[in-house]
């Protein structure tokens, strides 16, 4: 119960990484909002995790739609502890045949909508006399890119920029980490997979697979927790190796 009486918003938390972190926060005794883009996923979360305190259909690229959600948050929490920012989308593509359109959504969902909320979380914790702690999902894209995702890898190089500056301008009320998944297998990560594709993937892995959700889930429960209280700016991979092999000879 390594989080118990945390007040936790954790946005794109209804499927992948962030329903695994939902379900393992609520076992740790946080007390969770979850939000979610689609309604029915909205639904079905609430109904597959009871002990969320709160449950919002948000676009977190929509700032309006974001100011809402979050005071319906923290009016159903009592106050806010831990912001993760999880939601993100990405679109194959290669890069001649990205249109704008495509570009912009990718960008306001990964970029825009982590500086709405984070900033609305920064002013709350600063308020407050036990500040708080903001994790943000970025990617091993952000650093190492990866073809055909030139907007996905830009947002995500986008979030470690602005995690540094946040964790420098935050400190020492509020620390702020991000979290870099390698290949994890979520739903948006497999429907994007045929089987011979995934099997090209796994083999250029060290671990040899994806991770699973639930192992970024005790990743997040360690940095939101008062163990990690030196811990700010950092970046945390979690990608089987794959990232520190990825120029190694192919013997």
């Amino acid at each position: 119960m390594r989080l118990e009486g945390k007040r936790v918003i954790i946005t794109g938390g209804s499927t992948g990484i962030g329903a695994g972190v939902a379900q393992r926060f609520l076992k740790e005794g946080a007390k969770v909002s979850v939000w979610c883009r689609n309604p029915d996923n909205a639904k079905a979360v609430a109904q597959e995790l009871p002990g969320l305190t709160h449950v919002a259909a948000v676009d977190v690229a929509d700032a309006p739609g974001v100011d809402v959600a979050f005071a319906e948050s923290l009016e159903a929490l009592g106050g806010l502890d831990v912001l993760i920012c999880n939601a993100g989308i990405s679109i194959r593509n290669n890069f001649v045949d990205i249109d704008r359109e495509e570009f912009d959504r990718v960008m306001r969902v990964n970029v825009h909508g982590v500086f709405y909320v984070s900033q609305l979380a920064a002013r709350h914790m600063q308020a407050q006399e036990n500040g708080g702690a903001i994790l943000i999902t970025a990617s091993t894209s952000g650093v190492t890119a990866y073809r055909y995702y030139a907007d996905y890898n830009a947002s995500k190089g986008a979030l470690l920029a602005m995690m540094r500056t946040m964790a420098i301008e935050l400190a020492p009320k509020i620390r702020v980490n991000a979290v870099n998944p390698g290949y994890t297998m979520t739903p948006m990560q497999e429907a994007e997979y045929s089987p011979e594709m995934l099997q090209r993937v796994n083999g250029i892995i060290p671990m040899g697979r994806h991770a699973r959700p639930e192992e970024l889930a005790s990743l997040f429960v360690y940095l939101a927790s008062d163990e990690a209280a030196y811990a700010s700016g950092g970046v945390f991979t979690l990608d089987g190796a794959e990232s520190v092999a990825s120029g190694a000879a192919t013997l």
